[in-house]
């Protein structure tokens, strides 16, 4: 190009500026954008002053998942009422101006800048925040100033065939654009929700681990499926071939799956958590110390650990001793002889029983959680009395009260001179001339 043609270019480009900076509709587009944008942040920063959970200020990194998720969506409030009040003075603009032309540069603009907005606040990792912007903005542009459905149209141009298969470079450009949409969402959901499980305190460590698990699978699993769609496999003959193999599998794998489905009942219904106390159907007892989605360890007082099929917890009949409460009321027998002062023994046993630190007792506890004792039935021997105590957790193992209790008892009642029976039977000889007498020893010759 000579210097002729680049002069001419520069005076038409001066010429046509100078035509547009002097025209007054020019001056009302701008009018319109900044009171568009004064309206939109007055907007904005009510909505936010009326609904705190919107301010990103007032959010701490210890603050809930959603509640920091919902701030900062109120950081788009902003940019979110510009665009769409912009969109709205673009239709105005054409019918009053016969000009938009400004307000819809600002329109594109206020649109690249909230996409750039919305990656700095979501996307956390940098990589994935550059990836994001390289692929996003340009696609945006594109998309903006028309060109997307021509670049769409050259790149369904180019194609490999292999068999029945075509393969097409804009197939291989969505897969990969909306593969990795999907696996920073799947990302995302699944640290979020993690996240969220985690802070769960009533439900126990071992719990909140399976959950968070079954959340990774479904995720994925999901991931893996919309994965699918956008490849173009038809997920109906997917869905036959993984009936098939569902039915083959449910007759070899049946036990497994019964006590996979098992694992995930006794999680929802919470009916089972880590350091309850079992008893099982067939006597065997101890306390829960980890659940997966197969089995269920027990510990018993021995040591042993007992793995338990997840399926004996819901077709079998079960004790869970501290679920709901991990106070138990258990009960100590003891006799007396017949001649005691059973009034003056029961206050005795119970200041003794109540002395115990680990015995739930003292003036503001209901009169039902004290320790009682009271006469259980009448012997051969002496009067069969009872002592009955509330403690927490299991009088087994490291809680072994009961045999502290009745060492205690037997020492009190030594101590006060009360007499423990023992079995005694009495003799009587009716005929009054009968006599023992030793027998007499055989002399050796």
């Amino acid at each position: 190009m000579e210097d002729d043609d680049i002069e001419q270019v520069w005076h038409g480009a001066l010429d046509a500026s100078e035509a547009v900076l002097t025209q007054p509709e020019t001056y009302t587009q701008v009018g319109i954008i900044a009171v568009i944008y004064v309206i939109a942040f007055f907007l904005a920063s009510k909505i936010r002053h009326y609904a705190p959970v919107l301010d990103d200020d007032r959010i701490t990194a210890e603050s809930h998942p959603v509640l920091r998720f919902i701030a900062k969506c109120g950081n788009l409030i902003f940019p979110l009422t510009a665009i769409l009040m912009l969109r709205i003075s673009i239709e105005l603009s054409d019918t009053l101006l016969d000009q938009a032309w400004l307000v819809r540069t600002a329109w594109s603009i206020a649109l690249l800048l909230l996409f750039v907005s919305a990656v700095n606040d979501f996307v956390t990792g940098r990589t994935a925040n550059r990836v994001f912007k390289l692929i996003g903005v340009p696609l945006l542009l594109l998309h903006m100033v028309g060109l997307l459905g021509d670049l769409i149209e050259i790149l369904e141009s180019i194609s490999l065939s292999v068999g029945n298969i075509q393969v097409t470079a804009y197939g291989i450009a969505r897969v990969a654009i909306f593969g990795t949409l999907l696996f920073w969402l799947a990302r995302i959901t699944s640290r979020t929700g993690r996240e969220i499980l985690q802070r769960q305190e009533d439900l126990d460590l071992r719990t909140r681990e399976v959950a968070v698990k079954l959340l990774e699978v479904a995720v994925f699993v999901i991931l893996f499926l919309l994965l699918l769609n956008i490849m173009g496999i038809n997920l109906t003959a997917l869905a036959v071939f993984g009936g098939a193999l569902g039915v083959g599998l449910g007759f070899g794998l049946q036990a497994i799956a019964s006590n996979f489905i098992s694992g995930i009942i006794i999680l929802l219904d919470r009916s089972v958590a880590i350091d309850d106390y079992v008893e099982l159907d067939d006597g065997r007892a101890g306390t829960v110390r980890e659940m997966n989605m197969r089995s269920t360890t027990i510990e018993t007082f021995e040591g042993k650990d007992i793995v338990v099929p997840n399926e004996k917890f819901i077709v079998e009949p079960f004790v869970n001793w501290t679920r709901k409460d991990q106070n138990q009321r258990y009960r100590v027998d003891f006799s007396v002889a017949y001649k005691t002062d059973i009034d003056k023994l029961v206050d005795i046993i119970k200041k003794v029983v109540a002395s115990h630190p680990q015995v739930m007792s003292g003036d503001k506890l209901p009169i039902e959680l004290r320790p009682d004792c009271e006469i259980d039935s009448f012997g051969d021997s002496g009067v069969n009395m009872f002592v009955e105590f509330w403690m927490e957790g299991i009088d087994d193992g490291k809680n072994r009260v009961g045999g502290d209790l009745l060492l205690m008892i037997f020492n009190a009642m030594r101590e006060h001179g009360f007499e423990i029976p023992f079995p005694q039977r009495e003799v009587r000889v009716l005929n009054p001339q009968f006599s023992v007498s030793a027998p007499k020893r055989v002399k050796d010759d």
